[in-house]
């Protein structure tokens, strides 16, 4: 049984080397090819691996992090990206009180009904409400952003990602990467640049090689230097509000991930003392019998 165990993790190991030495070539193959100016493979180039709080086992969030991404979020991408799966009274896990989440709230204004009259109406939100979306149709969305409707917030950071490649997916399979994510936002509002020479790229187009669907986006680069003022004082740079605004998303997308982490830290150490434990008891009730 040990033996076919081994033998098959060898294959497994032995399998997963030789992939990853041919998706490397192809990586170096496409890049030859966007040189060429042939069809590439997209992203042209692949997103650097952050510094995140949240990751690793023992991983958790920084508030106030958390809170300068929200206040980018609300100052810059909200008004095209919604957030329509994440309400105001989950704020309060960001640091804010009942009342501050109250009052924030209040700056929004949400549709509610019908009235008596069979009519609907629009209010003040509540901490209940989840964040308005900022176009009332995804139409509505599109035809004010160049013909793409700009996707919602809520789930990006879990939704998006890009495969890391050799040799990193190996190790992958034994101990995932979540935050590919987030270091995928953060390089592309970091990655916006002039298209290299014989790089043409369409009209109302902006290049970034960091863009996951081809090698330039419709959206125009969101986040400038100085452009959201910071209360802690944080660099108030384009790679900050990169890195917070991502945090932000992630906490939007996974906001029990610090509970995650611990409860299974805990079952962990349960499984390895429950497994020690089954181990001591059967060496001891076979200790004295003939095998």
């Amino acid at each position: 049984m040990k033996k076919l165990v081994t033998g098959i993790l060898s294959l497994a190991v032995v399998a997963g080397l030789g992939l990853g030495a041919a998706l490397a070539q192809g990586e170096e193959e496409g890049g030859e090819e966007h040189a060429a100016g042939a069809t590439p493979h997209y992203p042209i180039h692949k997103p650097e691996q952050q510094d995140w709080t949240f990751a690793g086992l023992f991983g958790h969030y920084d508030k106030g992090q958390l809170q300068r991404g929200l206040k980018v979020y609300t100052e810059v991408c909200s008004a095209c990206h919604s957030m329509e799966l994440v309400s105001f009274r989950t704020l309060e896990d960001l640091g804010y009180s009942e009342a501050q989440v109250k009052a924030f709230a209040a700056n929004y204004e949400v549709e509610d009904g019908p009235n008596a009259d069979g009519e609907m109406f629009t209010r003040k939100a509540v901490p209940s409400d989840h964040f308005p979306p900022p176009f009332p149709n995804k139409e509505a969305a599109a035809a004010s952003n160049n013909g793409a409707a700009p996707p919602d917030f809520s789930l990006i950071a879990k939704a998006r990602g890009i495969e890391r490649g050799f040799p990193q997916f190996v190790f992958d399979m034994f101990w995932p990467y979540q935050e590919g994510g987030p270091d995928y936002i953060h390089a592309l509002l970091t990655g916006y640049q002039d298209p290299p020479a014989g790089v043409e790229v369409a009209e109302g187009t902006h290049y970034n090689p960091y863009f996951a669907s081809a090698a330039a986006l419709a959206m125009a680069p969101p986040i400038s230097d100085d452009q959201v003022t910071y209360d802690d004082g944080a660099p108030q740079t384009v790679d900050q509000y990169a890195k917070d605004v991502s945090a932000f998303l992630m906490w939007a997308a996974e906001p029990h991930l610090e509970d995650r982490k611990r409860t299974g830290f805990m079952v962990m150490v349960f499984l390895l003392i429950f497994t020690g434990l089954i181990y001591l008891t059967k060496k001891s009730v076979y200790a004295n019998k003939e095998h």
